[in-house]
């Protein structure tokens, strides 16, 4: 089941995407969030299946969750992105945060403030959790995620590097985009083959798999759990892949500049496109 949120009248209502398109689901009764957290799906189930419910034309995105949790980055997941730019591979994984001002929804403006100009996009699959996980093992941890939705961990570089932890080049307002859905994990296996890809003004900059990582989602969640205790609605970004334009000498992509745009797509949940301004 893919759900999202949708602006309908200023408010936000949950909805439910089908092969006919996007449905609003106020109806069932249910928010996004409780859905996360267990709620009984049946009722967005039959919204999705009644044919003659109409369609959102065009439909306004919100956030992927309610409540903003805990928005949690892995770095460096990704062999040849850590290779190109020049930094060892990671023997666990590397962990920072980003604020809740950060999280905003498929379609908002991304501001790139002035004072900096070292900006880059990075494609990345979120894992959307759904039970509380404290100190979970890798075996279990995949029963504690909800699904999976597309994410772009927009970062400043120059900040970023100037010393040993990355958060004041990643927490920017609007940083951490997600959406425009969330893909149930009954419907989504991140260990199996799904092309992640980036583009930028229509150009390709990423193309990847995003089984082509270090530490697979189950290794990120279980590791995660041992050190923060994980609630339904935390949203784990997992890494991206090689092509951001950090990696100039190798890609000789610049960085990103007010006007363009960016899309991240991964095969089976869908395309996130933000504009920067």
């Amino acid at each position: 089941m893919k759900i999202c949120n949708i602006l309908v009248n200023n408010e936000i209502h949950p909805a439910v995407v089908t092969e006919r398109g996007v449905i609003d689901a106020a109806a069932s009764g249910l928010t996004i969030d409780e859905i996360i957290a267990g709620a009984d799906r049946t009722p967005f189930e039959k919204l999705a299946a009644d044919t003659s419910l109409p369609v959102v034309e065009n439909p306004v995105y919100g956030n992927v969750v309610d409540r903003t949790g805990k928005l949690i980055c892995v770095g460096l997941n990704y062999r040849q992105h850590a290779i190109n730019t020049n930094m060892p591979i990671p023997e666990y994984p590397i962990l920072f945060s980003k604020f809740a001002n950060a999280l905003v929804p498929a379609g908002t403006e991304v501001e790139l403030p002035e004072w900096e100009d070292s900006y880059d996009y990075e494609a990345e699959l979120v894992i959307v959790m759904g039970k509380s996980a404290w100190g979970v093992s890798e075996e279990e941890a995949k029963d504690y995620i909800f699904g999976y939705t597309c994410g772009n961990d927009f970062s400043c570089r120059d900040p970023q590097m100037r010393s040993g932890q990355w958060l004041i080049g990643k927490t920017m307002p609007g940083f951490g985009p997600c959406g425009p859905c969330i893909v149930t994990a009954d419907e989504f296996d991140p260990d199996k083959p799904h092309f992640i890809q980036s583009y930028v003004n229509g150009e390709k900059r990423q193309d990847s798999d995003v089984t082509d990582v270090i530490f697979s989602a189950a290794q990120v969640v279980s590791y995660a759990s041992k050190y923060m205790r994980l609630e339904p609605g935390d949203l784990i970004y997992t890494g991206t892949p090689s092509g951001v334009a950090l990696e100039g000498t190798v890609n000789k992509f610049g960085w990103l500049k007010k006007g363009d745009t960016v899309e991240v797509r991964i095969e089976g949940i869908g395309s996130l496109i933000n504009k920067m301004k």
